[in-house]
């Protein structure tokens, strides 16, 4: 595997870019920040790991897990500082993304995050490599696709639609038509928030490779490796997940044995520091990982929010 290496476009941010190259001879970028045990994070939709650190929606995590953990992200095939012209974006594409990666950083053991696609990806990377993972963190994510959702028509018409919006109006500068995800990703934002969602998706790929992206995203069907995954395993969700429906999570706590389920109050897909359940998903993930810091305040009005349980196994 090939590697090359450049700094941070940011300067307040002090990580590492480097390159490694799939077995598909596909060049993907991947950023290491902070010290301590490696917290690697499976890449999922929209990443770029340069402007990601001057992101008030990415930032926030990138600053609070460096804070105790050498931070690991890297770039989807296609998206960001990755190839962009890619033959294999399959599934099993994006999980030899990650292998490369973890193999590249040369690392033995660490603890992985798979957030939204990147759970199944990380699902099926710790049921093949038990042995290198410590710890799973599930967030926001599902075990099959949309296709595989049982939607009624009338919702399969408007992702056929939205699917359509992307291809015509994703790379314009009018942030018209992007502005539809974001509204479903980030609903509960601010200006600043949704401003810079809507250009990370005009600067991260192109419409092809988002509509493809979105394809392959309503394919993937993991269920099958759930009973497979034998590491301490935490998942969170957000009740009123616009993107993925809660019950997704709760389905996956149900058949990942030794698996910690954890509710979350709130719309956003991608959790903001400007939302209550920021705290409590940032204190019971150091709690999962047994991180000694100074717990997070969490608001008055998100306390009691958090809802938690053991999951032994599959529970019918």
């Amino acid at each position: 595997m090939n590697k090359r290496h450049l700094e941070s476009g940011d300067p307040k941010v002090q990580q590492q870019i480097r390159f490694c190259t799939t077995p598909d001879n596909v060049r993907i970028a991947y950023a290491s920040v902070g010290q301590g045990p490696p917290l690697v994070k499976a890449a999922h939709w929209l990443t770029h790991v340069q402007h990601d650190t001057e992101s008030p929606v990415w930032r926030p995590w990138i600053d609070e897990f460096s804070r105790h953990h050498k931070y690991i992200r890297y770039d989807e095939r296609g998206f960001g500082l990755a190839d962009r012209e890619v033959k294999d974006f399959s599934f099993s594409g994006w999980v030899r993304d990650l292998e490369t990666v973890v193999d590249s950083a040369g690392l033995e053991k660490f603890d992985l995050l798979g957030y939204s696609q990147g759970g199944p990806v990380s699902i099926a990377y710790a049921s093949r490599h038990p042995e290198r993972v410590s710890h799973l963190i599930l967030g926001g994510t599902y075990a099959k696709g949309w296709k595989n959702w049982n939607l009624h028509k009338g919702q399969l018409e408007e992702i056929e639609s939205m699917l359509t919006i992307m291809q015509s109006g994703w790379g314009r500068n009018n942030p018209f038509s992007r502005h539809v995800f974001t509204s479903a990703f980030i609903p509960d934002s601010t200006s600043e928030q949704q401003t810079w969602f809507d250009e990370l998706q005009r600067t991260s790929c192109t419409p092809n490779i988002a509509v493809q992206f979105m394809h392959e995203c309503g394919e993937i069907s993991v269920q099958d490796l759930l009973a497979k995954v034998s590491v301490p395993t935490l998942i969170l969700h957000s009740r009123s997940d616009i993107v993925v429906p809660f019950e997704l999570g709760r389905e996956l706590a149900a058949n990942i044995s030794n698996s910690r389920f954890v509710s979350l109050e709130g719309k956003n897909h991608i959790l903001l520091e400007t939302e209550p359940a920021w705290a409590v998903f940032l204190n019971e993930v150091r709690s999962f990982l047994e991180v000694k810091s100074i717990p997070t305040e969490v608001p008055a009005k998100a306390k009691g929010l958090g809802m938690t349980g053991w999951l032994k196994g599959p529970t019918n």
